[in-house]
């Protein structure tokens, strides 16, 4: 079965085509704890190509999340020094295999999730 023709790929595709931009930012950050975790499962199982694709997945959002940071806002100074810190992080770990080092960025990652989930949820409940 093609993609255009797999119903849950027709499904994400509306998904985010009809996304706020809040909501869009929650599901990179989804995305980004979901590959964090997969890294970590793969290094316990000794895959080393599986935790390098999941890092790279990883890293990847966090650039994209750093390149659309709107630079007018002081936290974005901070969110950008904060993701430059995930992602030399994430490199170190890939390299050595260190799953400390991505259970350090997974529970940043955890806390900005949760963060930005809570801020999505005010700004619908408060029509923003």
């Amino acid at each position: 079965m093609s993609l255009a023709a797999n119903p849950y790929w027709q499904y994400k595709q509306n998904d985010v085509q009809g996304a706020s931009p809040g909501y869009l930012t929650l599901m990179l950050y989804d995305g980004l704890v979901k590959f964090l975790k997969l890294a970590l499962k793969s290094i316990e199982e000794k895959d080393i190509g599986g935790s390098h694709y999941s890092l790279i997945r990883a890293q990847a959002i966090i650039a994209h999340l750093n390149e659309t940071l709107d630079h007018k806002y002081k936290i974005s100074q901070n969110l950008a020094a904060l993701y430059d810190f995930m992602i030399q992080r994430l490199l170190q770990a890939n390299a050595k295999k260190d799953a400390q080092m991505i259970g350090e960025v997974l529970g940043l990652a955890e806390d900005l999730r949760d963060t930005w989930r809570q801020a999505v949820k005010l700004a619908r409940e408060t029509g923003l």
